[in-house]
């Protein structure tokens, strides 16, 4: 280059400062920008964190959702079976218990057997008037038997003795 005039050299000089300056401001942009790119990729990994989190914050509610209908189902199971024991409790509370069942069980047996003795001596006594009442019969039954017979017997003497009024003998 040739020094010629100041005025070349201001102008040379004006856009060396120039071409600094935007310079300058390129590599302010660029730092900027690689200030914003690092901001950037740290957000992300921030937000990646952060979603990483949210998943595992939502896995943990299936998790305690799952848990809690299980929960709910053993509490509903729970439930069913406390009100059947109270149906159940309710019915035996209106039965009498056990040993006085088997007192009432052991009189009934008693009573049973009284009722049975008493069976067999009516039985027995009926079938005593039966064989009485059969000899009763037999016995009217000879009585008329035998009363016919007299009555015959008293008929023939009666005759035979009409008869012999009505002959006198020689």
């Amino acid at each position: 280059m040739v020094l010629g005039t100041t005025g070349e050299l201001t102008c040379c000089y004006s856009q060396y400062q120039r071409m600094l300056s935007t310079l300058s401001q390129c590599e302010f942009s660029m730092g900027k920008t690689l200030l914003v790119y690092d901001m950037n990729l740290r957000e992300m990994e921030n937000y990646e964190k952060i979603y990483k989190e949210i998943e595992c914050s939502i896995a943990g509610a299936h998790e305690k959702i799952a848990e809690c209908k299980k929960q709910i189902l053993q509490a509903k199971r729970i439930r069913k079976n406390r009100q059947e024991y109270d149906a159940l409790a309710k019915v035996i509370q209106h039965h009498p218990d056990r040993h006085e069942t088997l007192k009432e069980l052991e009189a009934l047996g008693k009573e049973l057997e009284h009722l049975s003795h008493i069976k067999e001596s009516v039985e027995d006594k009926l079938e005593l008037r039966r064989k009485q009442f059969h000899v009763l019969l037999s016995t009217i039954h000879e009585l008329q038997q035998t009363l016919e017979n007299d009555e015959k017997l008293s008929e023939v003497e009666e005759a035979q003795e009409t008869s012999m009024e009505a002959d006198p003998k020689p």
